[in-house]
């Protein structure tokens, strides 16, 4: 690809535009942690064609009957308007022939365009891992990419270990990669397996492969050694076109090179388009969303995307935010990545940071109210609160400050009851799965204006119970509490050295099936933290949805 228009930090030589692909269907589902059913492969597929990647790689249809699946109902399901499925595979075996290969044969019936092999670039691993010569390990490659160009399927090559084949025997690592482009391959991609290259050694070599070939040249990285998006850059630099990677990183081991950082990356500090116009403001909620579809927290600190990339802390920060804009402290306007400036408020803060961030939640505060709500944190803070990780529970406190009063309800008191019973007969315990049991069981007794009400639950612990409680007192007053749910509960003990007499922090997580807000409670009695949590996150809730 042409250089295009100028770019004042795009060197000279570099592409002005590459094609995405992604691959979290396969090696982000082999990241610890992660099982992806087909419904969820669907799903994320969906939001990768959002964002607008080039090529979707769904994984191997003969590994596992999940793939196989997904291949199949993805015409019926999908309906992708920039992207394109791609089938995953290996050559065919040593002494083996193609037309009779089951690998080649599941690309070839998965009913997709485009097949994406790898294969063995480094003499090592066909002579020691594949137990065969290096003529045959040419051949290989050769013959499959030119039974699948047969068979109709456009062909990606993926160079298993390119970069170690290439250190120790450039030449037979430049061999295989003729061998596919003969064979028809459009795209040779160069991948570091083990994920132990630097950005100067795959730069270099890149750059030479670019010379060396005339077919499109790919780069696929892994994090081993923690330069998978600097390594990705730097091919790019070299002259790749093609970017294989995955959202937020996920990948086997230490992960796959983010695609949340790289193509920000390229397309915003060197522009070279990656994505189509006006997708990449999707890059966060896509992260985000990809990161609830397969049940991981997204990473607060990831560059560009996580909740904290452009978060600030220290008041010299705030001062500079709210005299220059987000522009003193901030290497991208946060909103070109659909991401936002935040404010932490902390004993770190002072006047300026507490305004800021009273504007970026809607709450009017004044400078009188804002003083004395900045000494107030401190106080709490020195308690054990952190505001900054409950955002809710400081909107609260901010709407008081300035002058208003919750007044949906008011506590006059709460009871738990925790009974632990352990069947036994004649004082030796019966051997049945019933055997222990605990029985938890909350009363609240609160004030809606003048109306005292009494409830009772039952809960799976005592914040279950108080759960329950607390809202079958509502019951009927608030028809907003019935979309309103906890959806996690975190505790930290914050002074271990006190032992069961510690302070605890409480973190309460509730979405009303739109939004996820997060509230705080602090005491030394666990139960107390919790309360104060919970009773933050149903008000909150019953705010914001009108009550």
């Amino acid at each position: 690809m042409s250089d295009g228009d100028a770019h004042p930090r795009r060197p000279a030589g570099a592409p002005s535009a590459i094609d995405v692909f992604d691959t979290t269907l396969r090696d982000g589902a082999q990241f610890e942690g992660i099982s992806l059913t087909v419904d969820d492969k669907l799903r994320v597929a969906e939001q990768l064609d959002r964002l607008g990647v080039r090529w979707i790689e769904g994984g191997y249809p003969q590994a596992n009957p999940r793939d196989a699946e997904f291949f199949q109902r993805a015409p019926s399901e999908l309906s992708l308007e920039t992207a394109e499925l791609v089938a995953f595979g290996s050559t065919r075996r040593p002494a083996g022939k193609v037309d009779d290969d089951t690998t080649l044969r599941a690309l070839v019936d998965a009913g997709v365009g485009t097949a994406c092999i790898v294969g063995k670039s480094w003499d090592f691993h066909v002579t020691q891992a594949l137990g065969t010569t290096l003529d045959e390990g040419v051949a290989m490659v050769g013959d499959s990419v030119a039974f699948l160009r047969g068979e109709g399927l456009r062909v990606f090559f993926d160079a298993e270990h390119f970069f170690d084949g290439y250190r120790t025997n450039p030449e037979f690592a430049l061999r295989v990669l003729e061998a596919a482009a003969m064979g028809g391959a459009e795209c040779v991609v160069l991948c570091d397996t083990n994920g132990g290259a630097l950005p100067h050694e795959v730069q270099a070599a890149t750059a030479d492969v670019v010379a060396h070939l005339d077919v499109q040249v790919g780069i696929h990285t892994q994090n081993d050694g923690g330069c998978a998006v600097a390594n990705s850059v730097a091919a790019v630099l070299g002259g790749a076109t093609h970017l294989q990677g995955t959202v937020n990183g996920y990948g086997e081991r230490t992960g796959n090179a983010n695609l949340m950082t790289a193509i920000p990356d390229l397309e915003l500090k060197l522009g070279i388009t990656c994505l189509p116009e006006g997708r990449i403001e999707r890059l966060t909620s896509v992260s985000r969303h990809v990161a609830e579809l397969v049940n991981l927290p997204p990473h607060p600190a990831d560059p560009y995307v996580g909740s904290s990339a452009f978060a600030h802390k220290g008041g010299l920060h705030t001062s500079g935010l709210g005299k220059a804009g987000g522009a003193t402290y901030e290497h991208i306007d946060p909103a070109v990545v659909g991401n936002h400036t935040r404010v932490l408020v902390s004993d770190l803060g002072g006047r300026a940071g507490m305004a800021m961030k009273a504007a970026e939640l809607g709450v009017e505060l004044d400078g009188a109210a804002a003083a004395a709500l900045t000494d107030e944190l401190k106080r709490r803070e020195a308690l054990g609160f952190v505001y900054e990780a409950a955002d809710a529970s400081l909107e609260l406190l901010m709407r008081e400050a300035g002058g208003w009063r919750q007044d949906l309800f008011s506590l006059e008191g709460y009871r738990v009851t925790t009974y632990h019973r352990h069947a036994t007969r004649g004082g030796t315990p019966i051997d049945d799965d019933d055997e222990a049991m605990v029985d938890t069981e909350a009363s609240v007794k609160v004030w809606v204006g003048d109306e005292r009400l009494v409830a009772i639950g039952e809960g799976n612990g005592p914040v279950n119970a108080l759960d329950h409680a607390l809202r079958t007192a509502l019951n009927g007053r608030y028809p907003a509490l019935a979309r309103i749910h906890l959806i996690d509960f975190r505790v930290r003990v914050l002074d271990s050295s006190s032992t069961t007499g510690a302070v605890v922090r409480v973190l309460v997580d509730s979405t009303d099936g739109e939004h996820t807000w997060t509230t705080i409670g602090v005491d030394s009695n666990i139960i107390e933290a919790s309360w104060q949590a919970l009773v933050d996150s149903i008000v909150y809730g019953l705010v914001h949805a009108g009550a």
